[in-house]
């Protein structure tokens, strides 16, 4: 019988494929390849190899969003379901009586009740502060504000429409910035700052406008957005520079048109957006999930205080 030399397994006998002279007989559970006790690493059955491992923790990477998150398969969907959400409700708005629309009277957003004259002219009884004493006019229909239990128009204003150019233009600037934002920080985060952008923007309409004011559009949730592009982009240390150009161009329009556009609206998203956006970027991370979510929260709360504030300066 012949003997094996030392140090050279014995013929037949596999080998680590990392470690030719050494003897095993375990075998990764997804490659097959032989691996020695050193290159063994532990799974939820058997071992695998360094490479399949490796392979897996890569392929992990890249299913995650720069900070945190699941990468969107595709970062264009979330924004075409807001795009669809703000054109349905624009079309049911057209439909039944543009600005003379009761739909439109209860959604878009009043810091305290309107008795408007039910002919679409934006005319109100400035005494009028009730609903009862409202009915008893003529031509008339009340609008109920957010201090008046109207809680929904904080977020809903930020999805109502009746000319159709405002809805044009800010549901193009949302299919441009949406899926930009979307690929960086991931689908759940992206409709967080989205959300909370528009909801930051209500609530300074409410500090900040007049008390018989009335604002609807999606403009405050897509300066969220600028806001929140901009944060990941220096903080990832990206060229900024078209953001810059599109902020500008969005201060410009709102300067120039400040008596038809809500500036306390534009404001308050970017506001919300730069905030929401920093607790995301800047989240450490370990436990980085949890600190953002709780983060949110955090400043979701804030924003309600804010709100009850408010409500009960104006009540």
């Amino acid at each position: 019988m012949t003997e094996p030399t030392e140090g050279v397994p014995a013929t037949g006998v596999p080998t680590c494929y990392r470690h030719p002279d050494r003897e095993t007989w375990i075998r990764c559970q997804r490659c097959d390849k032989p691996i020695c006790p050193d290159c063994m690493r532990d799974a939820a059955v058997g071992f695998h190899c360094p490479d399949c491992v490796k392979a897996a923790s890569k392929g992990s990477r890249q299913n995650r969003a720069m900070y945190g998150g699941e990468r969107s398969a595709d970062p264009r969907l979330t924004t075409y379901v807001l795009i669809g959400i703000n054109a349905v409700v624009w079309l049911v708005i057209a439909a039944t009586g543009g600005g003379a629309s009761r739909l439109a009277n209860l959604f878009s957003l009043a810091p305290t009740g309107l008795c408007e004259l039910s002919d679409g002219s934006g005319r109100f009884y400035p005494d009028v502060t009730d609903r009862a004493t409202c009915s008893t006019l003529p031509i008339t229909e009340w609008h109920a504000g957010v201090a008046d239990g109207a809680w929904w128009q904080l977020i809903t204003s930020n999805f109502t429409h009746v000319e159709i150019w405002h809805v044009a233009l800010n549901l193009f600037a949302l299919y441009i910035f949406g899926p930009a934002l979307e690929g960086i920080i991931g689908r759940a985060r992206f409709l967080a700052v989205y959300l909370i952008g528009g909801l930051a923007s209500s609530v300074l309409v409410l500090f900040l406008s007049g008390e018989h004011s009335s604002t609807l559009g999606a403009s405050g949730a897509l300066f969220a957005l600028l806001g929140a592009l901009l944060v990941t982009a220096r903080k990832a240390r990206l060229n900024s520079q078209w953001l810059v150009q599109n902020l500008t161009l969005g201060v410009i329009i709102t300067v120039v048109g400040w008596r038809m556009i809500s500036w306390q609206g534009h404001l308050g998203g970017f506001l919300g957006g730069l905030a929401a956006a920093a607790i995301i970027a800047y989240a450490p991370k370990s436990n980085r999930s949890v600190v953002q979510w709780s983060g949110l929260a955090v400043l979701t709360g804030v924003l309600l205080v804010l709100t009850g504030l408010r409500i009960s300066m104006l009540a």
